[in-house]
């Protein structure tokens, strides 16, 4: 022992050294691969409508319709728990947020969409589909655009099999020419490549872009995409071989989410239609494998849709508002933060689903934050990780609208830039 009571050390410096030149490669390789959450706001929902139909009106008219039915089926908060069943106190704000979420700002993330909503046209109609798309897009970007706007928009172009394959890429050359000849790229901008089934096709993907920015004198890695998980080879390979992370692997950084395509997925693994469903164990295995793929990766995940849509009489609305209800709210707590809605009656249970889950939780949240920004103490005795999960769940109820920043930092003491700090942001 040494002198003084002190212990000494048994391996010198150059073992030190050794292993971090072992480790080196692997210091490197998880710092690329997993650079963690990209620290932005994400949509909460997808809105997928087809080209033919897309109008510079359409995000407007989908929260007027959104709006009429709540009028019609649930005008105030008492009718809104009562179908929900919610607790009448937090239905309160939250029906009062989701009819201003309605006028403000109704859809989030808009696709305007070129596959299975389009389906086959001559190639003279989807050439002026695709110009007319990148047109629609450029608008609801400009500055001082008129009307609500979507935070994020985009297109859901063909696939890259072989049969749609020169028709798809066609369609994102003429909509991203467009889109620059309109005055450049927007920010919002994101692009959907759909039933992927080989890693092969998302390089193809990865490479269009690449060739598309050398070509317009664009940044390199500028343009990203998400890609839609909607066959069985895209989640386990021919091979035996997990094959959602080769998909994020192939993308060569461009991934920016992974999208549950509910019953193209469900249809491949011979689900019958009846029981086609984001809740079906299907989905479940498809969707966990998705979670940890993607995680700590950047990239996000969406879960899908359901196709049993509000219309009818008062029962049938409710019936199905009840339904899409309960799937949005399983999603939330199974960290799926986004999803698919098909319809202007899906909007009011999305953000009815949405607002409660960040309302209900924000006191708790907010003290737990407290504490460990305090080191009081408490209840709960959380980790650096659980405190970036906690900022993280207040800072996606912000971006929403679910919560305000005043109240959250009434609850928590913490200002937007303590939370972002803690989430890593």
């Amino acid at each position: 022992m040494a002198q003084g009571g002190t212990v000494g050390t048994s391996l010198d410096s150059g073992v030190l050294e050794g292993v971090s030149r072992l480790l080196e490669p692997v210091d490197a390789e998880l710092a690329r691969r997993y650079p963690g959450d990209p620290g932005t706001r994400q949509p909460v929902h997808t809105v997928y409508v087809p080209a033919d139909v897309v109008t510079p009106g359409t995000v407007r008219e989908w929260g007027e319709a959104a709006g009429a039915l709540l009028d019609a089926h649930a005008p105030d908060a008492a009718t809104l728990a009562a179908v929900l069943g919610m607790d009448e106190e937090l239905a309160g704000p939250v029906h009062a947020r989701l009819r201003d979420k309605l006028r403000r700002e109704p859809v989030e993330d808009l696709r305007i969409d070129f596959e299975d909503g389009y389906g086959i046209r001559s190639d003279d109609e989807e050439d002026a589909a695709a110009v007319r798309a990148a047109e629609l897009i450029a608008a609801a970007f400009a500055e001082g655009a008129e009307g609500p706007a979507p935070f994020r928009a985009g297109i859901r172009m063909k696939c890259m099999e072989a049969a749609v394959r020169d028709r798809g890429i066609r369609t994102l050359d003429l909509f991203l020419t467009g889109l620059l000849e309109a005055g450049g790229l927007p920010d919002g901008l994101v692009l959907t490549l759909p039933k992927v089934t080989y890693p092969e096709q998302v390089t193809a993907m990865a490479r269009l872009c690449e060739e598309f920015e050398k070509a317009r004198g664009l940044d390199a890695g500028r343009i990203g995409f998400e890609i839609q998980i909607e066959t069985t080879q895209s989640i386990l390979g021919a091979d035996g071989r997990a094959t959602v992370a080769r998909l994020i692997d192939a993308a060569e950084g461009r991934a920016t989410s992974l999208h549950y395509g509910t019953f193209d997925y469900s249809a491949s693994c011979g689900v019958s239609a009846a029981y086609q469903a984001m809740d079906h164990p299907a989905a479940d295995h498809a969707k966990a494998v998705m979670q940890v793929a993607a995680a700590g990766t950047g990239v996000r995940l969406s879960d899908g849709s359901t196709n049993i849509v509000p219309t009818g009489d008062r029962a049938q609305v409710h019936d199905a508002w009840r339904l899409h209800h309960s799937l949005v709210r399983r999603s939330l707590a199974r960290a799926y933060y986004q999803g698919w809605d098909m319809h202007p009656g899906h909007l009011p249970t999305r953000y009815a689903a949405v607002y409660a889950f960040y309302r209900e939780g924000m006191r708790r949240a907010g003290e737990r934050l407290a504490a460990y920004v305090g080191q009081a103490g408490g209840e709960v005795m959380d980790e650096p990780a659980t405190a970036r999960a906690l900022s993280g769940y207040l800072l996606r109820g912000l971006d929403c609208g679910a919560l305000d920043a005043a109240e959250v930092a009434e609850v928590s003491g913490l200002d937007r830039a303590e939370l972002d700090r803690l989430a890593g942001r």
